[in-house]
């Protein structure tokens, strides 16, 4: 059995996992216009699976693995997302669709196999395999989700950004004051951590003309870069436990597995 290899639901986590997603779309649109979509997919996929690669191959939780590993997860998936619409032309709403069947099917057979979706419950080969597939497939949702608010039902990416930030919000406060239970919280927050995050990045790099405030995906992928350092390193000094965490949500969470 390996000890719990995701880190510990708290303030910083959710930080860091706003600031992946955000990169995620910056850098993902950045690559693409920028390089040989059919260079750059291929190339980015192998980053990603040797990313995931040295995670399976930690025995423990070492931050900067983990977090390098979501970060490939959200440039990648957001990639699918994106090629899915924009090379094939599957309309946002029917790859939203397909992509939360995918999660549920993902989640159906974790929950069959091991009788839990507690991240606080990651010990063992099979749930660490689900638990990351279960990352992808919300970042590819995410992605859908948040591209089909801003583009199909014509928000905006800063509208957008602010209804999902709201949306967001629901889960925890859920949890707190209206009895939902804290795995189905914390995996609602985390599919809407990426609209959230991907449609305020959108509202600062894309175009005037699409929307944006133009500040280019190159530089606010840098900036965010940035940003996910300092949060990866602060992570890695201040131990597990006292971080900021909720205590009565872990204790939660491990009581649902």
């Amino acid at each position: 059995m390996l000890r719990n290899k995701v880190p510990e639901v708290t303030a910083l986590f959710w930080v860091a996992k706003l600031l992946t997603t955000a990169m995620g779309e910056t850098a993902s649109d950045f690559l693409v216009k920028s390089f040989d979509p059919y260079v750059v997919v291929p190339a980015t996929f192998a980053v990603f699976v040797g990313a995931l690669a040295l995670q399976f191959a930690l025995r423990r939780y070492v931050p900067w693995v983990y977090w390098l590993a979501v970060l490939l997860v959200a440039v990648f998936g957001t990639m699918v997302a994106d090629v899915l619409h924009v090379q094939f032309g599957v309309p946002y709403l029917v790859s939203t669709l397909g992509f939360a069947i995918a999660l549920a099917v993902v989640f159906g057979l974790w929950y069959a196999t091991q009788r839990t979706l507690s991240v606080h419950r990651i010990d063992t080969r099979p749930r660490e395999l689900f638990y990351w597939a279960a990352v992808l497939a919300t970042f590819a949702l995410g992605t859908a989700i948040g591209d089909l608010a801003a583009v199909t039902f014509g928000l905006g990416f800063l509208t957008a950004g602010i209804v999902f930030g709201l949306l967001f919000a629901l889960p925890g406060a859920a949890y707190r004051w209206w009895g939902l239970g804290a795995t189905a919280a914390f995996w609602a927050s985390y599919v809407l951590t990426r609209p959230f995050g991907a449609s305020l990045a959108d509202a600062f790099s894309r175009p005037r003309s699409l929307g944006g405030l133009g500040l280019g995906t190159g530089p606010v992928s840098l900036v965010l870069l940035a940003a996910i350092v300092v949060c990866v390193a602060a992570l890695s000094v201040v131990p597990r436990g006292l971080s900021g965490s909720t205590e009565s949500l872990e204790v939660a969470q491990r009581r649902s597995a």
